[in-house]
């Protein structure tokens, strides 16, 4: 007959704090970088002359597309700075819990 491990309960002291998720921060800045450059790409719209550099003319959804170039990470940093000093401000709020555990000792 095989016996039954013993098991022992314990009780101990844990720290809790609010994190936010980076991941939905990062995505609301792409998204306000969308936003960006679609009124950026909507209020200047050019001259409609070809490029000076480039001697293309670009159609307004190219331009749209090389300004979301630029807003897009910079609205992907944006969101994740404002993540980071959320998790300053807000992490410092810790909170005490009493967490119990089982172990079970097999012997």
């Amino acid at each position: 007959m095989s016996e039954i491990p013993a098991a022992r309960r314990d009780a101990d002291v844990a720290n809790v704090r609010r994190a936010p998720k980076y991941s939905v921060f990062a995505g609301l800045g792409a998204a306000v970088g969308i936003l960006a450059a679609l009124i950026l790409s909507t209020v200047f719209d050019g001259s409609g002359e070809a490029s000076p550099f480039t001697k293309v003319m670009y159609s307004p959804s190219q331009a749209f597309g090389f300004i979301m170039l630029w807003c897009v990470p910079a609205g992907v940093l944006l969101g994740m700075l404002v993540a980071l000093v959320l998790d300053w401000t807000i992490g410092r709020r810790t909170r005490e819990v009493r967490v119990a555990h089982e172990q079970v000792d097999e012997a």
